[in-house]
Formats: structure tokens, C-alpha cells, sequence
């Protein structure tokens, strides 16, 4: 019999109430707008409106609006064309202190927001965003690999008591010069025990050894240097929150990085290629002041300068913790004195040794070195010239008053946005070796929004042509159909936004294709209906009997291609796994609305009626 429980209706009511609202936040547009955010010695605050607001109205520049949002300034404008003009301005307004990005500002109702409705995720060829391909500088990662074994290598020398005058790196590998000439063999063979990575060879000179690097461990610290800054680039954008963020591997030494919906390509450079970390040292005995006037600095220290006195600090070479030890790093403020800092958890090994210093040193000075490595670029004669800044600055150098080892707080950070910028990069974990950015994309919000017209344009038609068709070959049952058709699209919108799922032009297919599995699960319950009728059943029963008899291979049918799906998505990267959550959402919706919401829309039409039902329109 024809029938159609309530309470299945009522679910369906609420689906179409949920869909509904959950879909809205997608029919507002997002408004083109500059974003001010403070860096280093910079403060978003009214003053910084009122000079933006004045710059951009000298300059008859048109806005909607300026305000603060989350801890940033944000002009909306009112003409899209204006966007880059106005960041150009504003960036020569408020100096070095800022940076200004392009961005997209959610225009979305407060009261949709807060029960957590927002629009759907756009991918990088409908937003626009940036296209990054960065080369790995391998020069820097073996540097950075036989530094460590330098390390590895007094610590042999050490502890087999072999004296030796200087172990440091060459220009042609790492040079050991032993005390004892009479040595040399036996300090060749325990580096080529103890390290086996290196291979050691006789210097020029007695007592004199050069270690290599072999070339099985010159492939290996590259390979690891490229996948543990695939790891390092990944943790930092999913700290920035970009959406559906790319990065791949590409070739021995390069990665692809795409980010969707990011404009300026300054800031995001800056994150991506920044290398910020914190090194802890002991303080070295002697006159800074007379180091930094002569260059006369002794063999076992650096010096470094204090910031914002530009005071010299002598400090030792060798290095009690660093960044790349860190497990986790949280900024906050000072409960005494009230300033920025960060709060650090060293692995282990790193607790252990700043245990052991600590405990050793009670009253003498430690110093925390910050080191900030940055890609610059600019251009000469026509041409760009690619180099890195790097900064060494001492941001506290305190007395240690007592005993601590893996957990403590860092302090002495110019403001609260350089705290937090510092957490992220530590956090977040130091890359193997600096990156340089040899091709650079933008693609501009402009194209995005064609590839977004043209594919609801195809996916629009597609509907329409569906509809009709379906309304002159099956009457009422075509619109049955249109209905479940319709609200199968709602569904899939409402899943794609509620999910935080990304839209890309693969998944508009994946979307258009869902159309068309929809479609044939409804023209095999309308068939069957149509067959049902033919053998002479009452069209009631017909219509009950359609539907139960297609249920079941609509379920085969649809479980095999959400399997496909699902192997898509596992397996699949970019484009494809966005062609694959559409596919997936889309199979589930379309099973829910063929099966269950169209039989109770024809329970309606044709089995509440308590006449007898001569003829049904199939």
C-alpha cells in the first residue's frame, strides 16, 4: 500500500528547513577589501583608522566602510577595481611597520554566522589566490647537516681523548686538526666508526684529516631537507587557517604550494619562507664593548647585539637548546612583568642539557638569541635579484636565578603580534633548509568569479534541460521528480558549506554529475511504476510497488559509485579530491531524495485520497 510515516515527513521538513538555512550564507557576495594587520613596532588601533581613512579620502579613493576585525583594520570597498590602487596607497601611508593584503570580507548576516552558517569554501581557480613553486636551497641544508657533524665529531674526539687544535667546516668538507700528528690514523678510524656518514681522508698537512660527506647521505639529507619542509610549510598554513591548501612535491629539490583566496603575495612569502627560531647560549666572560670596537673576539664566543639598546653581548659558540628542539611554544603575557612572551616545552634531550646548564650556573647570564632568516627580492638592472636578510638579535639576556629544564618563558618580544608570530613559526617547526620562491602566480579574483559564472552557468543548464525534460515525459511524476532533483542540489550545498568543504571547477562537475545519478534514480522508480501499471495493478499499489522494487537496485547501483568516490578521495590529491566530496555528498543526497522524499511527495499527490485512483500521470 501507498503510504508514508509522519514522523518520515516531519525529518523531511526539518532536512529542508536545515538545508535551507545552511545554504543562504552562498548568496552573499563577499565584499573586496584591504586588510591592516601590525608587524614588528606597529599598532592597529584609531589612530591608524583615522590615518587610513584620511589617505584613502585625499586620494578620492571610494570605501564602504573601515573598521576593526579581528585584531586587524579592514576597508571594505565599494568598487572592486579600486583594490590594489587602495592597498598601494595605504601601504605608503602607514610604512614598514604593517603589512597590507588584499582580501575577501564576508558579508554574511550576524544571525547566520552565529549558529554557524557560512558559505562554501571557494578552491583556488574559482577565489583566485596564489601559486608558489619553491626551490629547496640544497647548499644550505648540507651546511646546515655538517654543521651538526661537527659537533659529532669533537664530541668522538672528546671522548677518546684525542687533543685537537680546531675542528671546523671548509670550503671542501669538514677540517680536523689534531695536536698530535702521530693521531691521525687513529682518529681517522673513529670518525669513520662513530660517524659512518662522513668519509675522512688525509689533509695536506700532518695531523691534518678532511671528512665528506657521502654521496648516499648527500641524497638523503636533501630528500629529508624537501619532505620536512612539505611537513614544516603545511603546519604553518593550517596555523594561518587557509583553506584546502596545495603542497606537493615536485621534481628532487622543489615543492608547489597553492593557497586559495590569498591575495598578497608579501605576507604569505613571508610565512612561507621565513625561518624563525630561538637559540639559548651561555654568556662568555670578557669586554663586548671592546670586541665590538677592535673585532677582537675570543675563539670560544659570538657576539651578539641587544635589541632596541644595540648593546654588544658576548655569547658562546656552542648553543644549550634551539628552536628545532621545541615540542610546543604558546605566546602570552608575563604575569610580572606584564610584557609579551612565549612560553617553551623542549624535547628531552634539550630539558636535560638546560637542566644541567642551569643547574651548574645559578648567578651567571644567559642569552636568548632570536634568528629571523627572510627572502627578499629586488631588482637590478631589470632583472630580480633573489637574497636572504638574516637577523641575529639577543631579545633577553637575564641572570638565571634558579633551576629550570624542558619548561620556562621567553620574554623580551617587541609586542604582543610578534609573540604570536614567533609561536606560529615555532610551533609550527623550523624548515630543514630556506626555500626560494623561482616561479610566483597570482590568480585574481577576477578569473575566479568567470570559472565560477561558467560552471553554474553548465550545472544550471544542465538542471533546466532535466526539469523540462522530465515534466513532458513523465507529467506528475516529472515534477515528483523536479522536487527531489531540487532539493538533492540544496542538500549538497548545505553539506558542502556546514562541512567546511572547498569548491573547486572539478568539484562543479562532480556536482553536475550528481545531477545525472539523481536523474537515473528516479527514471528507474518512474519506469518501474510505468511497468507496474502495465501488468495491471491498481496505481496505488503501482506506485508503492515502483518504489519498493527500485530501492533496491538504486542502492546497488549508488553504494558502488560512493565506493569510487571514496577511493578518489583516499587516493586522490587537489582537484581530485574535490571532484570526490562532491561525488560522495552528492551519491548520499540523491539516494535520501530519490527514495524517501519523492515517495512521500507522491504519497501526498495520490495516497491520502480516499477515493479510488483511476489513472496515474507517469
Amino acid at each position: 500500500m501507498l503510504e508514508y510515516a509522519r514522523w518520515k515527513y516531519v525529518v523531511a521538513v526539518i532536512v529542508l528547513i536545515v538545508a535551507t538555512i545552511y545554504s543562504l550564507p552562498n548568496i552573499y557576495p563577499q565584499d573586496t577589501a584591504v586588510q591592516i594587520s601590525a608587524t614588528r613596532g606597529g599598532q592597529v588601533d584609531q589612530a591608524l583608522k583615522e590615518r587610513v581613512q584620511g589617505v584613502l579620502e585625499r586620494n578620492q579613493i571610494g570605501f564602504k566602510s573601515i573598521g576593526f576585525e579581528n585584531d586587524n583594520l579592514l576597508v571594505r570597498l565599494s568598487d572592486p577595481n579600486l583594490q590594489i590602487r587602495a592597498a598601494d596607497t595605504i601601504r605608503g601611508e602607514v610604512g614598514q611597520g604593517y603589512v597590507v593584503a588584499l582580501n575577501l570580507a564576508s558579508t554574511v548576516p550576524d544571525w547566520l554566522t552565529s549558529i554557524g552558517a557560512t558559505p562554501m569554501l571557494l578552491g583556488l581557480d574559482l577565489q583566485g589566490g596564489v601559486h608558489f613553486l619553491m626551490e629547496v636551497d640544497q647548499k644550505a641544508a648540507l651546511e646546515k647537516r655538517e654543521t651538526g657533524f661537527v659537533e659529532d665529531v669533537r664530541g668522538v674526539l672528546r671522548e677518546s681523548r684525542i687533543a685537537y687544535a680546531g675542528v671546523d667546516r671548509g670550503a671542501n668538507g669538514i677540517i680536523i686538526r689534531l695536536r698530535d700528528a702521530t693521531d691521525r690514523d687513529a682518529a681517522a678510524g673513529l670518525i669513520g666508526r662513530d660517524v659512518p656518514q662522513l668519509l675522512v681522508e688525509n689533509g695536506a698537512e700532518p695531523g691534518v684529516l678532511v671528512a665528506h660527506l657521502r654521496e648516499t647521505e648527500l641524497k638523503t639529507i636533501i630528500d629529508n631537507a624537501v619532505e620536512q619542509n612539505i611537513g614544516t610549510l603545511r603546519n604553518r598554513i593550517n596555523e594561518l587557517g587557509v583553506a584546502d591548501p596545495v603542497i606537493q612535491r615536485q621534481g628532487a629539490h622543489r615543492i608547489v604550494v597553492q593557497l586559495p583566496g590569498v591575495q598578497d603575495t608579501a605576507q604569505a612569502k613571508k610565512i612561507l619562507g621565513a625561518t624563525a627560531t630561538l637559540e639559548y647560549r651561555a654568556a662568555v666572560d670578557g669586554n663586548a664593548v671592546e670586541a665590538a670596537q677592535t673585532g677582537r673576539v675570543p675563539a670560544d664566543a659570538r657576539l651578539y647585539y641587544e635589541r632596541g639598546t644595540h648593546r654588544p653581548i658576548l655569547l658562546s659558540r656552542r648553543i644549550i637548546a634551539s628552536g628545532d628542539q621545541l615540542v610546543d611554544a604558546r605566546s602570552g603575557f608575563d604575569q610580572q612583568s606584564g610584557s609579551p612572551m612565549v612560553s617553551v616545552t623542549l624535547n628531552a634531550a634539550a630539558g636535560a642539557r638546560m637542566n644541567e646548564f642551569t643547574r651548574d650556573n645559578v648567578g651567571r647570564f644567559m642569552g636568548v638569541v632570536y634568528v629571523e632568516r627572510l627572502p627578499e627580492s629586488r631588482i637590478v638592472n631589470g632583472e630580480e635579484i633573489r637574497t636572504t636578510r638574516v637577523t641575529e638579535e639577543v631579545i633577553n639576556y637575564a641572570r638565571v636565578n634558579g633551576v629550570f629544564g624542558r619548561k620556562f618563558q621567553t620574554t623580551g618580544l617587541g609586542s604582543s603580534s610578534e609573540a604570536a608570530e614567533l609561536a606560529l613559526l615555532l610551533r609550527a617547526g623550523s624548515l630543514a633548509a630556506p626555500v626560494d620562491i623561482v616561479e610566483e602566480r597570482i590568480i585574481g579574483p577576477s578569473l575566479g568569479k568567470e570559472n565560477i559564472e561558467r560552471g553554474w552557468t553548465a550545472v544550471s543548464y544542465a538542471f533546466v534541460f532535466v526539469l523540462i525534460f522530465f515534466i513532458f515525459y513523465y507529467k506528475v511524476f516529472g515534477v515528483v521528480t523536479n522536487i527531489a532533483l531540487l532539493l538533492n542540489l540544496l542538500l549538497v550545498v548545505a553539506a558542502m558549506s556546514l562541512m567546511g568543504a572547498t569548491l573547486t571547477l572539478p568539484g562543479l562537475a562532480g556536482i553536475a554529475l550528481t545531477v545525472g545519478l539523481s536523474v537515473d534514480a528516479n527514471v528507474l522508480i518512474n519506469e518501474r511504476i510505468r511497468e507496474e501499471l502495465r501488468r495491471g495493478l491498481p496505481p496505488q499499489a503501482a506506485i508503492a510497488e515502483g518504489y519498493d522494487k527500485a530501492s533496491g537496485t538504486i542502492w546497488d547501483a549508488n553504494v558502488t559509485a560512493l565506493l569510487a568516490g571514496v577511493a578518489l578521495f583516499a587516493f586522490g590529491t587537489g582537484p581530485v579530491k574535490g571532484f570526490a566530496v562532491t561525488l560522495c555528498l552528492g551519491i548520499i543526497t540523491s539516494i535520501y531524495t530519490a527514495v524517501s522524499v519523492s515517495r512521500g511527495v507522491a504519497t501526498l499527490i495520490y495516497g491520502s485520497r480516499r477515493r479510488k485512483i483511476k489513472r496515474v500521470l507517469v
